[in-house]
């Protein structure tokens, strides 16, 4: 319920420190490639903004384009029409997982 002339939030489900990030990556989903970039991760999630969604629950491969790619297990938790789609993300290799860790260690405000 609102209150006063605040809206109602949505409840907060995160907990982990979000980052604004951005970088281009490929969606792997069955033999389509689609094109995206990110607009901020985490060490469970990620925001992707792109022109064609999957729906809430479809799984695929994201590689991040980075100097070394990061290849990312992802499943669709939410979708936001015209926008993109909230996912959670898991790295699919061992290497993938040390270069998703850096990457977010190289983000955090307490690495600086």
């Amino acid at each position: 319920m609102a209150t006063g002339d605040q809206p109602a939030r949505r409840l907060e489900r995160r907990w982990a420190p979000r980052y604004s990030f951005r970088a281009d990556l490929e969606i792997e989903w069955g033999s389509a490639v689609l094109r995206g970039s990110t607009r901020d991760i985490s060490a469970n999630g990620m925001f992707i903004e792109a022109p064609d969604t999957l729906w809430v629950g479809a799984g695929f491969t994201a590689r991040l384009n980075l100097t070394e790619p990061v290849k990312l297990d992802c499943h669709v938790k939410r979708v936001e029409p015209g926008r993109g789609m909230g996912v959670a993300v898991a790295p699919s290799e061992s290497e993938s997982q040390k270069l998703y860790h850096d990457l977010l260690s190289s983000l955090s405000p307490t690495s600086n």
